[in-house]
């Protein structure tokens, strides 16, 4: 009876952990199993287009993402460019991102959430960038990258929409 009762309690709290880990990261939900695509134009005139799936990874403690775009400079060819990892960080209480590029690059920084909006903040040279997904409804953000402090854009270097459909199954 108590060797049921210990194994019932390890279940349990199993469970709970798993929950937890999987709530933290609960944001992304919305984005998973969906392609999302995006295509505008940055500040200099230059083009943006990018294509993005989302899966969660390892017992949903992990969120992947893989992203077309141009994987050259000027912009003639498009493909594989960018595969991310976003994760919670028990210890600071925060979500995590690295983005790793095509031309040997990774991108790190931090994911805060307000409301059901993600808020992307990282060190680019000199300058503290952020990437905005500003939930719309379900199928659609709002994307904005630029200079943003204290809950005000002072700067925005792109702005464009993000619309998710149905994954077309893109192997991972």
């Amino acid at each position: 009876m108590m060797r049921t009762i210990k194994i019932f309690f390890l279940i349990v709290t199993i469970s709970i952990s798993t929950q937890s880990q999987e709530t933290d990261l609960s944001i992304f939900k919305n984005l998973i199993g969906k392609e999302w695509k995006a295509e505008g134009k940055w500040g200099d005139g230059t083009i943006f287009k990018q294509e993005t799936i989302f899966r969660f990874d390892l017992n949903n403690t992990l969120v992947i993402a893989k992203s077309k775009g141009f994987t050259d400079q000027k912009q003639t060819k498009y493909g594989w460019r960018n595969h991310g990892i976003r994760k919670f960080d028990t210890e600071t209480k925060t979500i995590k991102f690295w983005e790793f590029d095509i031309f040997g690059g990774v991108t790190e920084g931090t994911v805060t959430v307000e409301g059901k909006n993600l808020i992307y903040q990282y060190q680019y040279g000199e300058s503290l960038v952020t990437d905005m997904w500003e939930y719309v409804n379900d199928s659609t953000y709002n994307f904005k990258v630029g200079d943003y402090v204290d809950g005000k854009w002072k700067q925005i270097y792109l702005e464009t929409k993000f619309k998710g459909g149905k994954s077309k199954n893109i192997r991972n």
